[in-house]
């Protein structure tokens, strides 16, 4: 079975890619040919963060997951799509073309982890959980999601290309005003509108801030439905303890995780990781 080195010289890490999210730095720059860059970029990063692992996880499709949960996950970006327009509609193919081509030769280099109806965010997710196992000494995550920031801890960092920032358990309060086990809980009260989420009506980040530090986690406000008081937005919150639970099971990575991979590819993800 074959295994999978980088080139690099090694500080036992592990780095691991949001393929399709990395690729849009070129889609948003309009390149029409965008592999040899891309390729350098992986290269240059596995060097930078002294990565003797490397593991490359794809979206391949919405996540079968949550379409059953909950089928208007990401339906506005389904919606979007359709609008496009002919000129759009070709470019965007041109586009998914250069970036299977570019999957294909980081397939000759690195192990790439693309399962038809699992998001990257759930692998990810998943190899974090595992980390342990792979002896590294801390665990790199390369993707402009936010949503990964889920998987901070004190060996676990992520590092945006946009922004050109990492968010580490360290600098955590330079990004956010709460701490890193309460992310899971503002977002299942705020919900999610990249990925068509809905979140309590009238609760923005401030008032869920609020709300966690008062009661705790989302799955203690749930616990003490109904809260007195006489605000809207407290009134909305009473009404929406089955959403909040169901927010839960579509934005909870590190609990869902293998529930939204599914047992023959955790199998197969487990085989790489073994041989990584």
């Amino acid at each position: 079975m074959k295994t999978f080195k980088s080139f690099s010289e090694s500080d036992n890490n592990l780095i691991i890619f949001d393929a399709l999210n990395l690729a849009f730095r070129w889609k948003h720059s309009g390149a029409a040919e965008f592999c040899d860059d891309y390729i350098k970029t992986v290269a240059s990063l596995v060097r930078s963060y002294g990565a003797e692992k490397v593991l490359i996880a794809c979206d391949k499709g919405s996540s079968s997951y949550r379409k059953q949960l909950y089928p208007q996950y990401k339906q506005n970006r389904k919606d979007k799509f359709e609008l496009q327009t002919e000129a759009e509609r070709l470019q965007f193919e041109a586009f998914f073309k250069e970036f299977e081509h570019t999957l294909d030769t980081l397939a000759e280099h690195y192990p790439i982890l693309r399962f038809q109806g699992v998001e990257a965010d759930d692998i990810a997710a998943y190899v974090v959980s595992q980390r342990a196992k792979l002896g590294v000494k801390h665990t790199w995550l390369i993707s402009s999601d936010r949503d990964w920031d889920l998987l901070v801890k004190p060996d676990v960092s992520r590092f945006s290309y946009v922004t050109r920032k990492e968010v580490t358990e360290e600098n955590w309060h330079e990004h956010y005003e709460f701490n890193p086990e309460d992310y899971i809980s503002i977002k299942c009260l705020n919900g999610d509108s990249g990925d068509n989420v809905a979140g309590v009506p009238g609760i923005g980040p401030k008032r869920a801030t609020d709300l966690v530090r008062e009661f705790g986690s989302a799955w203690d406000i749930i616990a003490s439905l109904p809260v007195v008081g006489k605000n809207k937005y407290i009134q909305n919150l009473n009404q929406c303890g089955e959403l909040l639970q169901l927010n839960y099971k579509l934005m909870d990575l590190e609990t869902h995780c293998g529930e939204a991979i599914g047992e023959a590819n955790l199998k197969q993800i487990n085989e790489i990781l073994e041989i990584l």
